[in-house]
């Protein structure tokens, strides 16, 4: 035994010694940082010339042993002839390595904090031959504040034990998503569906317009950039053939600058009045659903994803309590392009953290709407919860570890009828595993605080959807790339442990 130890210690100074050897040695950088705004510097960084001949240096002794030059064998040429005919060839090497070491130095001195990549123009950064580099770029970086007291936070948490009527309801829920269209011929009432060709315009302009969309009539219809109140009142009564015009109410935050806070005309030439037959819960259609083998195992999962998204409730609650107590002070002016950038991303957390609480694709693209009707706000509101949760993390040293990523992954895939795997790859496709990182440690942090809160206890109401939601565009103006919430119609998982067979399950 003491033997093993004696090797493993040995095994751990070698392998310390080699990192240090690894790790560049530290260059004499002069760094200047100017403060553009909360968020933003603007870094200056002089490279001595020594510093930038050690590189040379360092290149050119790799490059000898091998090197081939006419008139000479392989690694027999002069250095001096050497350098001279690969120096174009060595200077792009020696750029690239030289301004990641900068970049790993500076940020390492400086404590930036980075939020972002920084900014600069590498193909337009040249090495003298003569005399210091001198390279600048921007970089946004993480707000410098004190962290506010986040122990002994008083919170309400809403509190539920959910009944049979409950579950019943919520699988009267699962049916009618998994129900069928039937035409009808005759007046259309509140609940029912419409296919209808649907045109946008502000005056004579056409703004925007969708084909053959299928909505559900309820009080309200909410696009990605407004919405129209009384929507089943508008549409009361409607029958196949006729027309209704609404007006649509679009948000400060509308992609078309020029429509913003304005109303315009939203056209409804309606083709089809259609009700919902709601299917019968036969044993196909509860295997279908999750390999269910009656009844009562489908309401056992109905109540655990009833439990998950009510524990999803308690943490927006608690979230929402949370961070407005901590960010009382923090009264940052958020630039205007981070917010942008930054909105794809909160909406892509948003709708992971939905899905993996079980949440269907209708009552996920009502939030996604949501979200997109006050982007800069929500979005600005989400970063300075997320720069304090994160330093809570770093101070608490909070972390994402694979099991962690394992049950998210399971959770997501369960809402959306997928394997693990595929959502997986899904995710890793999409770039958004970063995002999924950011969720896992803000959710323990949130975890963390509440365990040193004080609780007061709420009611909580069960979600009763009056909403509607289509993913268009009122206002027209571009649009931004988002996350997928919809699957294959008819897809409804209600239990995140009903998985896929085995070669499913995540590894």
């Amino acid at each position: 035994m003491a033997d093993t130890e004696n090797r493993d210690d040995e095994l751990t100074t070698t392998e310390a010694a080699v990192a240090e050897e690894e790790k560049p040695e530290r260059m004499a950088l002069e760094v200047k940082v100017d403060n553009r705004s909360t968020c933003e510097r603007h870094v200056t960084v002089t490279v001595p010339h020594e510093d930038v001949t050690r590189y040379f240096d360092k290149e050119y002794t790799e490059l000898m042993p091998n090197a081939q030059v006419p008139g000479f064998r392989p690694g027999h040429a002069p250095r001096k002839l050497v350098e001279a005919r690969f120096r174009k060839d060595v200077a792009e090497k020696v750029k690239s390595e030289l301004l990641m070491d900068c970049l790993s130095q500076v940020n390492e001195d400086e404590k930036l904090s980075a939020i972002s990549e920084p900014d600069f123009d590498f193909a337009a950064v040249e090495i003298p031959e003569e005399g210091p580099l001198t390279f600048e770029f921007d970089i946004e970086v993480r707000p410098e504040f004190d962290l506010p007291q986040w122990k002994g936070l008083k919170i309400e948490k809403p509190v539920r034990e959910f009944s049979d009527e409950d579950v019943t309801e919520t699988i009267q829920g699962i049916l009618a998503r998994r129900g069928r269209l039937v035409p009808f011929d005759g007046a259309a009432e509140s609940g029912d569906y419409i296919t209808t060709n649907l045109t946008f315009k502000n005056g004579d302009e056409v703004l925007a317009s969708a084909d053959e969309e299928v909505i559900r009539l309820r009080p309200s219809l909410s696009f990605r950039d407004g919405n129209i109140e009384k929507f089943d009142k508008l549409m009361a009564g409607v029958r196949a053939g006729e027309t209704r015009e609404g007006q649509a109410q679009l948000t400060e935050d509308a992609p078309n600058v020029a429509l913003r806070g304005q109303k315009v005309t939203a056209i409804f030439k309606v083709l089809e009045v259609k009700k919902l037959e709601v299917p019968e819960l036969t044993p196909e259609l509860l295997e279908e659903l999750g390999n269910f083998h009656d009844e009562a195992e489908l309401r056992d999962a109905v109540r655990d994803q009833l439990g998950r998204q009510l524990e999803y409730e308690q943490h927006q609650r608690a979230r929402q309590q949370i961070t407005a107590a901590l960010t009382v002070a923090a009264n940052w002016e958020l630039p205007p392009g981070l917010l942008q950038r930054q909105s794809h991303r909160e909406l892509q957390r948003a709708v992971l953290e939905l899905q993996r609480s079980g949440f269907s694709d209708e009552e996920i693209q009502a939030h996604e709407n949501a979200l997109r009707q006050s982007s800069a706000v929500s979005t600005a509101r989400a970063l300075k919860e997320h720069f304090i949760l994160e330093r809570i993390a770093e101070e608490e040293e909070i972390d994402a570890v694979q099991d962690d990523y394992d049950e998210e992954i399971r959770l997501i895939a369960a809402q959306s009828n997928e394997s693990p795997r595929r959502v997986r790859a899904r995710l890793e496709k999409a770039g958004s595993m970063d995002v999924l990182r950011n969720q896992i440690i803000e959710r323990k942090v949130i975890d963390l605080i509440l365990e040193h809160a004080k609780f007061k206890e709420t009611p909580y109401k069960l979600r009763r959807s009056d909403e509607t939601a289509v993913d268009h565009a009122a206002g027209g103006g571009e649009q931004a790339e988002i996350p997928e919430a919809k699957y294959d119609e008819g897809q409804e998982v209600p239990e995140a442990s009903k998985e896929e067979g085995a070669e499913h399950r995540p590894h």
